[in-house]
């Protein structure tokens, strides 16, 4: 017999490894399933087959794998395409997707049989109890009742168990064992007595709940936009749906998944954060109930491996609501994919491999599933909006508040006129000030948006001028005086505030500039009565707090929410009637091609929670430039002015969605070992690309963990071919990694930076 080896991939930065296939999984083996295989000498993998051929590979030893891992799904051809195209398209290997798809509990390791079984998940399991199969009719079900009339616990159990059996399958039926109040000694003698069946194992799917007899009413115009969604369908794999804030796009969405849903076929809603998903899941349920099925990182290991397995298991009609990493589960008959607010950068992953966008990447698995896709957006991306006006995506708009509601009265602030006369106190011009008076006798709530979080971004000397700076990245640290810790927010390195200049020892060290906890402290100065929250990554770090935090606003038991741009990412509070930008300037202030995109995007989402019911509501824009064309633009709320204006100088300087682009960084320890790789990898691109390579460049912040950054960026015309483009970037780096000098060198491909 000829032997038969197998493509291993594994959760590691690597190639996949091969493997010969032991005798007993010859006969059973297939592509896609979870094996347990040894790397080196020692340690111990889950891996997944990808491939199997004849071909025997160029080792001096060849390892075998004999043996699958328990309670592992298999891969589907669907999840195997897709993860291949992840793969290549962001420049990584599959054992990185692998790495960031497959939940910790689905992929033990260890250094031995034992630790790798520690490491595995076990379903949870729960106790059934039914009838023993020795009881034959009702007549012998008499005869045991009346064997039991002195042992009355038995009997009162017995009595229990029949009436929650169904009468007319008594015999066949069960029921789980917390159904029954007997003490667990009691139902052991009755199985003794081969009287019942205890058997311990998996919980059971449950039948799906019905589907929704009422949904929710659509006015005229969102009618109209789902018409013209299904038309849209009908000639395109994509939608884009631009409906202003406070639109009722959601409504629209509901009726979707509900048409999916009675056809069997499941569904997959995308949003951009954890912090939205626990007042929408809170909403579709009282449609969907049961059949949502919500995912996210916050969950614990089990719950999210127990959530995966559901979808796999899923026989159709169901919803999978959650954040970028759902589109790793593995979806059956998937028939739609919703992404909600399609402009956020959260759908970006940047940190680790695959450094996906996971709407790009939604649109893909659609039609790799045959399904169809829904972007929605007050503020779409300009790269979709781009897409949609030239015809490769179905565009729809919804211009009208839901209810009639009227959008919000925008009002413009100037900050450098209010300081000459006098009406700016600390961080809030007059304008902002009194009409946060009026909203709050008017029992009215408030939000304050800024950008910045921490209690002033840097501290300094008020003798000497010393600033407090990270040792180990280029960056000031952001004072939090919540626990009197200066903060860097790149490694995470703290320490207390000195009462004193450390430089000179005679100066006090005064804080500058605000983040969103000075707000909170000045505006409870200004307004002490008021009940006031805060809302950033600070506080969200604690799950029970920040869901405490958004229950309170929404219940009314808070009257002003400060907050980063977390609270721009379409909540929903009914009460507020006025939002006020406190810093719209540092928006605009940003060092990226994409910054007046942003600005706009946040500001106008940021507007848009004001006023949602029959109450006008308004914002206030404080700013030192109000005639900047961005700010007019935001308090006109014309998204097309803008779109048009920023792709006119896109066109111009050649940035997306008039070319590709991948962002290249290197990283060492060593700076100038660092800058003579980037200044010999920057040769050998120029030789191959000319032009169209920008750098090297240190970026903003140019060290981070003791370790120094250079970048590049290379962009790639639309007419030529991106995937050659990358394949030649990916020969130069291997050619840098050939000198030995240069090895030790990181570098990383971050294809469509964000």
């Amino acid at each position: 017999m000829e032997p038969l080896y197998t493509d291993i991939v594994l959760p590691l930065a690597q190639e996949a490894f091969s493997y010969r296939v032991g005798e007993a999984l010859r006969n059973s083996i297939t592509e896609g399933r979870c094996v347990k295989v040894q790397l080196g000498h020692s340690k111990l993998y889950t891996g997944i087959v990808w491939r199997l051929h004849d071909r025997k590979p160029p080792y001096k030893t060849i390892k075998e794998v004999d043996s699958y891992v328990e309670n592992a799904p298999m891969l589907s051809p669907l999840q195997m395409r897709f993860w291949e195209w992840l793969a290549e398209y962001y420049m990584c290997t599959l054992g990185e997707v692998m790495r960031a798809a497959l939940p910790s509990a689905l992929k033990p390791e260890g250094f031995s049989a034992e630790e790798f079984a520690r490491d595995m998940f076990r379903p949870r399991s729960v106790q059934y109890v039914r009838l023993h199969p020795d009881l034959h009719g009702t007549e012998a079900l008499n005869d045991t009742f009346e064997s039991l009339k002195r042992a009355t616990k038995q009997y009162a159990a017995l009595v229990e168990l029949v009436a929650n059996l169904p009468e007319e399958r008594l015999f066949e039926a069960e029921i789980l064992r917390s159904q029954l109040s007997a003490e667990t000694p009691i139902l052991q003698a009755l199985v003794k007595k081969k009287i019942i069946l205890l058997e311990a194992r998996e919980l059971a799917a449950g039948e799906l709940p019905p589907l929704p007899e009422r949904l929710p009413a659509l006015t005229p115009a969102q009618t109209r936009a789902m018409q013209e969604i299904g038309q849209g369908f009908a000639t395109h794999e994509v939608v884009l749906l631009h409906g202003v804030t406070g639109s009722g796009k959601t409504e629209i969405y509901i009726r979707l998944i509900d048409q999916q849903l009675r056809q069997g076929r499941n569904v997959l809603y995308l949003l951009p954060e954890i912090a939205m998903t626990s007042q929408l899941v809170e909403r579709i349920r009282s449609y969907f109930g049961e059949r949502v099925i919500p995912y996210h990182s916050r969950f614990p290991e089990r719950t999210r491996v127990e959530r995966y397995l559901r979808a796999n298991r899923s026989r159709g009609g169901e919803l999978i609501l959650g954040v970028r990493s759902s589109l790793f589960l593995p979806i059956n008959d998937l028939g739609l994919v919703i992404v909600d607010e399609e402009h956020d950068t959260s759908y970006k992953q940047t940190d680790t491999a695959p450094r996906y966008q996971a709407r790009d990447c939604a649109v893909v698995l659609a039609r790799l599933a045959g399904a169809k896709t829904l972007l929605g957006s007050a503020t779409p991306s300009l790269e979709s909006w781009a897409n949609a006006t030239e015809g490769k995506y179905g565009l729809v708009s919804l211009t009208e508040r839901y209810g009639g509601a009227l959008l919000p009265q925008m009002i413009i602030s100037d900050t450098m006129r209010a300081v000459q006369r006098g009406e700016r106190n600390v961080h809030f011009n007059k304008a902002l000030t009194d009409r946060i008076a009026a909203a709050l006798t008017a029992g009215e709530q408030v939000m304050l948006f800024q950008n910045r979080r921490g209690f002033s971004p840097y501290v300094e000397c008020g003798t000497c001028g010393w600033v407090a700076s990270c040792p180990h990245c280029n960056v000031t640290l952001t004072f939090h005086k919540a626990d009197g810790m200066l903060r860097c927010h790149y490694c995470g390195y703290a320490l207390p505030l000195p009462p004193r200049c450390p430089a000179c020892g005679q100066g006090a060290v005064e804080s500058r500039g605000f983040g969103t906890e000075k707000v909170e402290e000045e505006i409870t100065r200004l307004f002490p009565s008021a009940r006031i929250a805060r809302l950033d990554r600070d506080t969200m770090q604690n799950p029970s707090k920040f869901r405490a935090i958004i229950t309170a606003f929404t219940r009314h038991e808070s009257d002003i929410l400060v907050g980063t741009q977390i609270i721009t990412k379409g909540f929903d509070f009914g009460g507020v009637s006025l939002v006020g930008i406190l810093n719209a300037d540092n928006l605009l202030n940003y060092p990226d091609f994409r910054a007046a995109e942003r600005a706009f995007q946040l500001m106008v989402q940021a507007a848009g929670r004001a006023g949602r019911r029959q109450r006008q509501g308004e914002v206030v824009i404080q700013t030192s430039m109000p005639e900047h064309p961005l700010i007019r633009q935001v308090a006109a709320g014309d998204y097309l002015a803008m779109a048009r204006r920023q792709l006119a100088e896109r066109s111009a300087f050649f940035y997306p969605p008039y070319c590709r682009m991948v962002g290249i960084l290197l990283r060492h320890r060593d700076k100038m070992l660092l800058w003579r790789a980037a200044n010999r990898l920057g040769d050998d691109l120029r030789g191959i690309f000319g032009r169209r390579l920008l750098g090297p460049q240190p970026p903003p912040v140019d060290r981070i963990r003791e370790e120094f950054l250079v970048t590049f960026l290379l962009k790639v015309e639309r007419s030529r071919s991106f995937a050659q483009a990358k394949v030649l970037l990916a020969e130069a780096i291997a050619r840098l990694h050939g000198k030995a000098e240069f090895r030790s060198v990181t570098v990383v491909c971050n294809v469509d930076p964000q």
